[in-house]
């Protein structure tokens, strides 16, 4: 199946879980990803703010700064993303594409990131993602001079058996959903060793 018809299919269904639905199968993937070793080891963590029925992140955003660990949001400049480090909710304002940003100026640079939480409209049991075509998150990782742990999150539904790939497409190490944990490639693919 093309792209597109995966990325129509899914969003459709995404927007049509209820709230109620939404919040608990996106507690029961935080509280997964809460008890794995890579988040207890990871001391800067890259999150986003979900839009859309995105699986949520506010737990751990929460649990992880009362561990003291740092935490960074993305933001669009232009054509690219950058990640700025954020201590509180409140830092996040609407910016690119009315997903909540931050107003900070403490950018990190990829290779201070441990971890990385990546949405996407889909992912397959290769490891590989879908996003929303505008190819953000991508970029941000090829350009990156060491990547982090990248975790792909979302809901089971959104898991299909294989996807599109082109060259440009960099595989999740993890995939986190409500019900489950598939590990992939030790090192993102196409990230420098």
């Amino acid at each position: 199946m093309p792209k597109k018809s995966i990325r129509t299919t899914m969003l459709a269904q995404r927007r049509h879980l209820a709230t109620v639905t939404c919040a608990a199968l996106s507690h029961a993937a935080q509280t997964r990803l809460l008890e794995m070793p890579e988040f207890s080891q990871a001391a800067v963590l890259a999150l986003y703010s979900p839009v859309f029925n995105e699986v949520f992140t506010e737990e751990l955003f929460h649990l992880a700064r009362r561990l003291g660990k740092r935490v960074a949001y993305p933001r669009v400049c232009g054509e690219a993303l950058e990640f700025v480090e954020v201590a509180g909710l409140d830092e996040l304002k609407p910016g690119a594409f009315g997903v909540l940003e931050p107003s900070g100026s403490s950018v990190l640079p990829a290779g201070a990131l441990d971890l990385m939480l990546v949405p996407g409209v889909a992912f397959d049991q290769a490891g590989f993602r879908l996003g929303y075509g505008k190819g953000f998150y991508d970029r941000f990782l090829h350009a990156a001079d060491r990547c982090p742990c990248l975790v792909g999150f979302c809901f089971e539904f959104q898991l299909v058996a294989d996807l599109p790939v082109e060259s440009h497409d960099i595989g999740m190490n993890l995939l986190v959903t409500e019900a489950r944990t598939l590990r992939f490639f030790a090192t993102p693919e196409h990230c420098p060793e």
